[in-house]
């Protein structure tokens, strides 16, 4: 499944994000690879993230991740220990959840939610929110404790085919915090605006 695949128009330098998954399995028990790359055209890449997982469904809700996640960026390279959970909270907003504990001992936590509002049986809205936590500074990584950042988003799809859907939307990040500070030091933005234009897909 490739859920984002999109350009992304902003001030400074346009940028570009993807998010994938694949995986072998059934209902109750899958493995799972993921990747969440972005970044700015024409520099290394901000952000390269691969996870591998077990999932396991624990009821017809909810499945429970067990696995790891590398980042090949930032520098310096970091390697996690995974566990997640993933499912339908109430009112049919899908929600993720994951605690990750690097190789150098730093904790951090994500959650994320959307929820998928039907227009008509092709066209569909869905905002989404991101948020990631840090249980303590992280300088190589320009991360601060606690709150590090926070995405909101919107794409409106429209699916030409069952499994092909281009989009559009709209996204603000902001770090915050000490993440914000350690930005400013760098003389780069804590938050910026982007107008997205994308695909999802799956097969």
């Amino acid at each position: 499944m490739l859920d984002v695949f999109e350009f992304r128009a902003r001030e400074g330098d346009d940028g570009y994000r993807i998010e994938g998954m694949m995986w072998t399995g059934g209902d109750i028990d899958r493995a799972v690879i993921a990747l969440d790359a972005e970044g700015a055209f024409g520099e290394a890449a901000e952000s390269i993230k691969i996870d591998g997982y077990w999932s396991h469904a624990i009821n017809p809700w909810f499945n429970l991740q067990l696995g790891a996640r590398h980042d090949l960026r930032p520098d310096p390279e970091r390697t996690y220990a995974l566990v997640g959970l993933q499912g339908v909270l109430p009112y049919w907003i899908e929600g993720e959840g994951q605690l990750f504990v690097s190789n150098k001992g730093d904790v951090h936590l994500s959650a994320t939610a959307s929820h998928d509002l039907r227009v008509t049986q092709r066209l569909v809205v869905e905002p989404k929110v991101e948020l990631d936590v840090a249980l303590q500074d992280v300088p190589e990584l320009g991360i601060g404790a606690g709150f590090d950042k926070v995405k909101l988003s919107a794409r409106a799809r429209y699916a030409l085919a069952r499994n092909f859907a281009p989009y559009i939307g709209i996204s603000w990040e902001r770090k915050l915090g000490g993440s914000a500070d350690f930005a400013r030091l760098a003389g780069e933005k804590s938050s910026v605006v982007s107008l997205l234009v994308g695909l999802r897909a799956w097969f």
